[in-house]
């Protein structure tokens, strides 16, 4: 069975539900180096208008190749194989055509619950960052169906949408010094240099340089909320460190003091900085401590703006301001 293959795709598949809530159709994770094997978690929020999804189906785009679904228990397992559109090395043999499509059939999944469908692939053949859309159709037995397809425009986000499609951005290395492989919508950046989303502007991004063996490092970045309402900035993820942290030092009875916090609030028409000083970023189980010159990818999730890829630059260590706040 020959299928054409989809990267980037408009918004225009039909939607058979009447009605679809907030959430969306997306991945654990959303961001992957080329030409490594990746698995896709695919979240299933929801059913199709109050009604328990029965099966789904998702197509996989070009450049996600021998492609191997994780079965479920209680579904059945179709797997529906095509020609690719590129020949692709699978250790040392060229390899044509695969899977291009897997079904999850005959479950009963109730709209109180959400679940998750898996799929390991190998991302390759790419030449430039590239952002995957895997279009994936939510069934309800014969009474409806929520089809998630859509990409946003210039100028658009995710959020925007009404069904937009789980995608995957494949990074590449700058230069082979990118620190870790998050790189995202803006690995081609300049490394700490200003990125929009929606009303907030991220920019003077720096970590610190760590020694030999160290396992935590600091930095952050500066936001500025152009817009009317506040936003809040939710937690930082990075696959060059086990986890990130928002930290807040504060001196109680002349005794500096370092607490987690659950998130930072971006005020409306505000500014605020997280710097290696008072508000600041923590950078745990680090994998290989980061070296003067080097970048690490990072995606910062905001309650509004959502998720934001950006690059930290690792600079040399030494003193930062504290944060302000700017109203």
């Amino acid at each position: 069975m020959t299928k054409t293959r989809l990267t980037f795709l408009t918004a225009g598949l039909a939607l058979s539900a009447v009605a679809i809530a907030h959430a969306h159709a997306t991945f654990e994770t959303d961001s992957a180096p080329a030409e490594t094997t990746f698995k896709a978690v695919l979240q299933i929020p929801h059913g199709c208008d109050g009604r328990p999804t029965t099966e789904v189906q998702v197509t996989l785009p070009e450049g996600f190749v021998f492609a191997k679904p994780q079965p479920k228990p209680g579904w059945e397992l179709e797997i529906i194989k095509g020609d690719y559109e590129k020949t692709y090395d699978d250790h040392g043999t060229n390899v044509s055509s695969g899977p291009v499509e897997i079904r999850w059939k005959g479950g009963n999944l109730p709209d109180e619950h959400y679940d998750t469908f898996a799929v390991r692939g190998k991302l390759s053949g790419f030449a430039k960052e590239t952002v995957l859309a895997f279009p994936t159709t939510q069934l309800c037995g014969s009474e409806g169906s929520v089809v998630w397809d859509q990409l946003p425009a210039e100028g658009q986000s995710a959020h925007d949408l009404e069904r937009p499609a789980p995608t995957v951005t494949v990074t590449l290395a700058s230069g082979g010094n990118v620190h870790g492989s998050h790189g995202g919508k803006h690995a081609d950046q300049i490394a700490g240099g200003p990125v929009n989303a929606g009303d907030l502007e991220i920019s003077a991004g720096a970590i610190k340089a760590m020694l030999p063996g160290a396992k935590v490092g600091s930095g952050g970045f500066v936001v500025k909320n152009a817009g009317s309402s506040d936003d809040r900035l939710l937690a930082v993820e990075a696959q060059a460190a086990g986890r990130v942290e928002l930290h807040e030092m504060t001196m109680e009875n002349d005794v500096m003091k370092m607490r987690k916090l659950d998130g930072v609030v971006i005020p409306a028409g505000g500014t605020v900085e997280l710097t290696s000083g008072s508000l600041h970023l923590m950078f745990m189980e680090v994998k290989k401590p980061f070296a003067e010159s080097e970048t690490v990818p990072v995606t910062l999730i905001f309650e509004k703006a959502g998720r934001v890829e950006y690059v930290l630059p690792v600079t040399a260590a030494s003193g930062a301001s504290g944060v302000h706040k700017h109203n």
